[in-house]
């Protein structure tokens, strides 16, 4: 073992209570030590993804939210509303860890090769519960990264990247040849559309404000449609015939989005029929919905055909089913490109108490674009 081993390991909770509050806290837990095959990782670096939001402040009304405790060990509680209560019913009266991804350093490792093999290393780390200062993992939830590497610079290397890889092969895999996304200008929109513009993959990008076409203008992204223009319709119905896309994904979720995604895709196929069908165009279209920054229903009226799909998209299920050359290959490109294709770049660097410091909370949890918040427990 290379250093003595902590006896507890300081972390972020989250609980909601049957009656409906929202109870966030720092907690002492105990440091497991590592088994045989696994190896305990010092975090340096865990990213505030929107994925790790749903789980943090879930369905309350962060509007309510009152700040306790002291400048050091920090509380924050907020009302959770009826409809929040009955989407996370699953989760009541339980207090969970938080955060998907993150960096460190190995500092003890178990007998098994594979395990030795990483002690002293920097590795990125994917296995939930990283907001807190040792994180106990088998070495197949670890990457090794390269000399050098900080644990900035690794700490985002499995959500954002693995997801935007992994839309290109569920597009190839489905028989697709071309990509709508929404949110376009994100961290992960960024990184998409690099994939997509060395692959030669042709994306539409569907983005909310100039500033944010300017971002994607800024790596080489051709096709970028504003969906607050008044000729928004017209403009995605143009940029779907321009790029010959049938499949989406949509980080919006909620509102009008994913179904006017399927409505223009239908007319967009429509116009390129050569007769009238009463049955439509027969072209199969699919919109994933893979996040949820609009909690309102999803709405998707008439207009959109009939062999229009929409379903939900998660990363780890799509991991589990590829094949192992698949995740190899896709691992591979990461690690290769980390400081390119995959770069990911902070607004600000926080500690575990700051994370709950409720002013920093309103800025991270607002998810604005360009705005990313790194977590370093080790401050």
């Amino acid at each position: 073992m290379a250093e003595q081993l902590p006896e507890t390991s300081l972390q972020i909770r989250t609980l909601v209570t049957p009656e409906g509050k929202l109870e966030l806290s720092l907690t002492e837990a105990p440091v497991k030590a590592p088994g045989p095959d696994q190896v305990l990782v010092r975090i340096q670096g865990t990213p505030i993804n929107p994925s790790d939001l749903g789980l943090l402040v879930g369905g309350a009304d962060m509007s309510t939210a009152v700040q306790g405790g002291t400048k050091d060990n920090p509380t924050i509680t907020a009302d959770v509303p009826e409809g929040g209560l009955r989407a996370m019913k699953a989760r009541l009266g339980q207090s969970l860890a938080v955060g998907n991804e993150g960096a460190g350093i190995v500092v003890a490792a178990g007998d098994s090769p594979e395990a030795q093999a990483l002690l002293g290393k920097m590795v990125t780390c994917l296995g939930g519960n990283m907001y807190q200062q040792y994180r106990t993992l088998h070495v197949s939830q670890c990457m090794a990264l390269p000399d050098g590497t900080t644990a900035e610079q690794g700490a985002s290397c499995y959500v954002n990247p693995l997801t935007a890889l992994s839309f290109v092969e569920t597009m190839k895999a489905k028989g697709h040849s071309a990509l709508v996304h929404t949110a376009a200008a994100s961290n992960l929109g960024q990184m998409l559309n690099k994939i997509c513009l060395k692959d030669g993959v042709p994306i539409l990008n569907i983005v909310r404000k100039e500033e944010q076409a300017e971002i994607l203008r800024g790596i080489g992204a051709k096709h970028i449609v504003n969906s607050t223009s008044p000729t928004f319709m017209e403009d995605l119905i143009k940029g779907l015939m321009e790029t010959g896309a049938t499949m989406g994904f949509d980080a919006i979720g909620g509102g009008p989005l994913a179904g006017q995604l399927l409505i223009a895709m239908e007319a967009a196929a429509s116009r390129k029929m050569k007769e009238y069908s009463r049955y439509g165009s027969g072209t199969e279209t699919q919109v994933y919905i893979y996040g949820r920054l609009d909690m309102s229903p999803t709405i998707v009226p008439a207009g959109v055909g009939f062999a229009w799909n929409l379903s939900g998209y998660l990363l780890t299920p799509f991991l589990e089913k590829a094949a192992p050359e698949v995740r190899a290959r896709m691992y591979k490109r990461v690690i290769d490109e980390l400081d390119t294709t995959f770069a990911s770049h902070y607004t600000k660097t926080i500690s575990l108490a700051e994370a709950l410091d409720l002013d920093t909370l309103h800025a991270y949890n607002a998810k604005a674009t360009g705005e990313k918040y790194l977590i370093d427990p080790s401050l």
